[in-house]
């Protein structure tokens, strides 16, 4: 088949107007306009501290009806405050002292709404603000065993007094016994707000 030179002028001239029209797809004006923010997030801290605590000293020779007070302090250090503090005890080397839950240890923890004042040892306290109860008592172990009366504000400190009793009751399978005690005390945050 053969072109002329009119037919070739027209084809270029065709060819030449869509790569122009494809080249101008992209050329048309918009409006545009953009804002924008930044903010910072940080989280907080949750911290449950003991910056005094007598729970470490150990007690005996004991005999049936024996107490032994002794003090620890709860120091909310972080910046979140807690909704509750939970108590668990376990014992290790264990005996009837603690598995004996009638008859072995029991304890008892109060709040004084100061720090409490020391004597001894032999230790005792007394409270010179308002005292509350923070557990009733109930034998020596426990698991996660809900502790009341708490302040529980970041920044705060809880001062507390255990007193662990062997009962009156305690008969001769209690004696010669002994038993090792740890006391965990952990918090839980509040629960989550709008910030």
């Amino acid at each position: 088949m053969h072109f002329s030179l009119h037919h070739k002028i027209v084809a270029s001239v065709a060819i030449i107007g869509a790569a122009a029209a494809i080249a101008g797809l992209g050329t048309f004006a918009t409006f545009t306009s953009s804002t924008s923010a930044t903010h910072t997030i940080a989280s907080g801290t949750l911290s449950l501290t003991a910056p005094f605590s007598r729970l470490g000293t150990g007690a005996g020779p004991i005999a049936a009806g024996d107490t032994m007070q002794r003090a620890i302090d709860l120091n909310y250090a972080g910046t979140i405050d807690f909704s509750a503090v939970t108590l668990t005890t376990s014992a290790a080397p264990s005996s009837l002292l603690d598995t004996d839950a009638t008859d072995g240890l029991h304890i008892v923890i109060d709040k004084c709404s100061a720090a409490w004042t020391e004597s001894g040892p032999p230790y005792t306290y007394t409270c010179g603000g308002s005292t509350s109860s923070v557990l009733a008592s109930s034998s020596i172990i426990g698991a996660n065993v809900a502790l009341t009366n708490l302040t529980l504000t970041a920044g705060a400190t809880d001062h507390l007094r255990a007193t662990i009793t062997l009962p009156g009751s305690a008969g001769n399978t209690l004696q010669n016994q002994s038993s090792t005690l740890t006391y965990a005390f952990t918090g839980t945050q509040r629960a989550g707000q709008s910030k």
